[in-house]
């Protein structure tokens, strides 16, 4: 047991190393902390998620503390500042969560601890001047985890409320209406949301895409959804905690919150044929493990407890490459959860803007407008990944083996100088590991799944 525990370790310490070559490190820019603020009592974590406007021609990052919502223009991003703060209806040592999302010139703010939490609505319209409190009441509910504006149908969608996620109609922006109570499962944790199609992250219940258009039908049926897909089977799957759709519509990012499991990308182009295209990891701790992560053209953004925010280029999906990294948590230690919490893409400068847990916000810098150099970016990687019958390699190597999962070489391949095709043969389904060799040496390890 000691030599395959060591030779996992080995494998596992030769991919870190391989990987941590290969990545551009992004340029701080910004970052900000409040000691005074207090930690929660739970992980000590005195910030949580972050979020981007655009207002008044001006770029400004949002962040969530113990105290509340803190608001700064980062439009000159060396010299940002603190413009806006608002309290949060529950403060303190019990906050762990707040969730952010804007629509028609208004931030909404949720909290998922304390009794005395409210959904929070505020006018940003006047910003950097001032912000101002337009709806503060736990009259609609009182606490929720994520919440989702699906801004082309008006709808707010909060998971894991009073109910497993609440439907509202923001035709009105500040008065939010309940349309639906949706309880098909017993946990939504998250959502994203486009034209009224749910892309829902349900916990221990799995993955499932539902059609939530009915609601708008003259008289809407009952129940007033449509069940399109449901994915509960798949590698690594464990608490199904977030996702984030592409700009096309076919692929969606996923990421089970479980110490050491990869990131799933998977086809949604069929409803009724959901697949896992390959997975993916930061590459840093075999405990490594992602959080809120989000695409954006072709890249994915992902944030990890302790390893700071990982940039992976999924223009293949079955390919991903990472590309680009910023640890924003120096710790190396993978037991529990610390570090980058959320990330935002979307500023019009292509600033960055992520959260860390215990340090604070960040404004980075990922110089996208240059063409990246990522060793081997095409070369060494297995495609797809997971696969059923064979896996392709474009690598001047010498030879590939597996292992099992157990640590036992099971398959040895001398590689050609080209594109090499690795064959099943009788392995049976599940994870694997390989290790690709070049005068002796190992020069890349990862993880392959056949199913």
């Amino acid at each position: 047991m000691h030599i395959i525990k060591r030779i996992l370790s080995i494998l596992a310490i030769a991919f870190i190393l391989n990987n941590t070559q290969a990545q551009q490190t992004a340029t701080l820019l910004y970052n900000w902390q409040d000691t005074t603020l207090v930690g929660s009592w739970a992980y000590n974590n005195t910030y949580n998620e972050c979020w981007g406007l655009v207002v008044n021609d001006r770029e400004f990052a949002i962040i969530g503390s113990t105290a509340g919502t803190h608001f700064f223009d980062v439009t000159d991003p060396i010299n940002s500042s603190e413009v806006a703060f608002v309290p949060g209806g529950y403060t303190g040592g019990g906050v762990i969560h707040r969730d952010y999302h804007d629509f028609s010139g208004y931030l909404y703010i949720v909290c998922d601890e304390g009794s005395s939490s409210t959904l929070q609505i505020i006018d940003i319209t006047n910003l950097p001047n001032s912000v101002n409190t337009v709806y503060d009441s736990d009259i609609l509910f009182t606490r929720a985890h994520n919440i989702f504006i699906d801004t082309a149908t008006a709808k707010l969608y909060a998971c894991a409320s009073n109910n497993a996620m609440n439907i509202y109609s923001l035709i009105d922006p500040i008065n939010p209406v309940l349309l639906m109570n949706y309880n098909d499962v017993g946990h939504v944790h998250d959502a994203y949301v486009r034209n009224d199609t749910a892309y829902l992250n349900c916990g221990n219940d799995g993955f499932r895409i539902i059609d939530f258009s009915p609601l708008d039908w003259p008289t809407p049926p009952s129940p007033a959804y449509i069940n399109l897909g449901v994915l509960t089977t798949y590698p690594d799957a464990g608490y199904n905690h977030s996702g984030w759709l592409s700009d096309d519509g076919k692929t969606y990012i996923m990421q089970d919150e479980n110490h050491g499991y990869d990131v799933k990308i998977l086809d949604v182009s069929d409803f009724n044929n959901i697949s896992v295209l390959s997975t993916f990891n930061s590459g840093v701790d075999p405990n490594s493990m992602a959080h809120n992560g989000i695409i954006k053209d072709n890249l994915a953004y992902i944030p990890y407890y302790h390893d700071g925010l990982r940039v992976f280029d999924i223009s293949n999906p079955s390919n991903p490459i990472q590309i680009w990294k910023y640890d924003t948590y120096s710790p190396n230690n993978h037991s529990s959860y610390k570090g980058a919490w959320g990330v935002y893409p979307y500023l019009p400068s292509g600033n960055i803007i992520v959260s860390d847990m215990q340090t604070g916000l960040y404004i980075i810098d990922l110089n996208l407008s240059t063409t990246y150099a990522f060793e081997g970016s095409a070369e060494n990687n297995i495609y797809p990944n997971p696969t059923t019958n064979s896996f392709s390699i474009n690598s001047e190597a010498e030879k590939i083996i597996i292992y099992n999962s157990s640590g036992v070489k099971v398959k040895e391949e001398i590689l050609s100088k080209n594109q090499n095709t690795i064959f099943r043969d009788k392995l049976a389904n599940g994870l694997y590991f390989y290790s690709i060799n070049q005068d002796g040496k190992n020069i890349k390890s990862g993880k392959v799944i056949f199913r």
